[in-house]
């Protein structure tokens, strides 16, 4: 078996997800319409700690699968990248980033900060899982929906839609291989322009001596180097709400947040269910948690 197949069987398993139970926490139901509005307004705390808690069981959800019994097993890694990795006689180790995604939330806070050069080898893939308590507000932790994509394009996306000099920059990490491995670094950071108007009239005077294919992001080191220079000479800031997979534009996953939103769960969609539980009136929510979870 080769890293290919590994991966190929383990994703074909993780898509049949959906409608999964996890059985690692339950919320009770509310015991009446009144504690029922209190939890739908902190249900959202939950997201954290169920995504760890679905993290560890997809790990042990792959180690039941019969195919890599005699050939490897999966481990977690924690805090290390990517969150699950195959070992086994496999090169490379395969592995997934695991994303859980709680829909109620207002996006996708979860981030994607790895350079393009750590998966040169296309050995990695990003899972992520939308997930919902079974009744909504309570009960225990299920699979809506899954989608399964490639690092190395999710890291390609990223980088295409936030670079743009010298307005915006996106800059790789330095060359940390020769440090022990808990100082090495493969995160890239995104840098707003701060400078005065003439100042971005001098940067882009600059950029354009790139020509065409120099404003096209480039994880070289050659290409760093310019957007260094960059750095160095003018006014940025660091970005702290980049790469957060909701804004990356990655096609994939953009068609997944619609079909998660869309998706129907007890009589309504989650987008509506969204809506009403976080924007809605209180006699709004009154009413659809009697009508549709039948609290009263």
């Amino acid at each position: 078996m080769n890293t290919r197949q590994v991966i190929e069987i383990a994703s074909r398993h993780l898509k049949e997800l959906p409608g999964h139970v996890f059985d690692v926490l339950t919320v009770s139901k509310p015991s009446s319409i009144e504690a029922a509005i209190n939890l739908a307004k902190i249900i959202s705390k939950l997201s954290p700690i169920v995504g760890n808690l679905i993290e560890f069981n997809t790990v042990e959800f792959l180690n039941k699968l019969d195919e890599f019994s005699d050939v490897g097993v999966w481990k977690r890694q924690d805090p290390d990248f990517p969150d699950a990795v195959f070992e086994g006689n496999v090169t490379p180790p395969p592995g997934f980033e695991i994303k859980a995604w709680f829909p109620l939330s207002t996006e996708i806070t979860a981030r994607f900060k790895d350079s393009q050069n750590y998966f040169l080898e296309d050995h990695i893939y990003v899972t992520m899982l939308s997930w919902l308590p079974e009744n909504v507000i309570f009960g225990r932790p299920k699979i809506i929906d899954v989608v399964i994509v490639s690092a190395a394009s999710v890291a390609k996306a990223r980088d295409t839609h936030y670079h743009n000099p010298p307005d915006y920059l996106v800059l790789e990490p330095e060359d940390t291989s020769a440090r022990t491995r808990n100082l090495q670094q493969t995160n890239t950071n995104g840098y707003k322009f701060q400078g005065s108007r003439k100042e971005f009239e001098e940067a882009l005077a600059i950029v354009e001596t790139w020509g065409k294919e120099g404003r096209i992001y480039k994880p070289t080191p050659e290409y760093q180097k310019q957007i260094r220079a960059l750095l160095e000479k003018f006014k940025y800031r660091l970005d702290t709400n980049y790469a957060k997979m909701d804004r990356i534009v990655h096609d994939e996953i953009e068609k997944f947040k619609t079909r998660v939103l869309s998706t129907n769960y007890k009589g309504l969609t989650i987008k509506e269910w969204n809506r009403i539980l976080f924007r809605g009136t209180e006699e709004e929510i009154k009413t659809t948690l009697e009508k549709y979870l039948g609290i009263e």
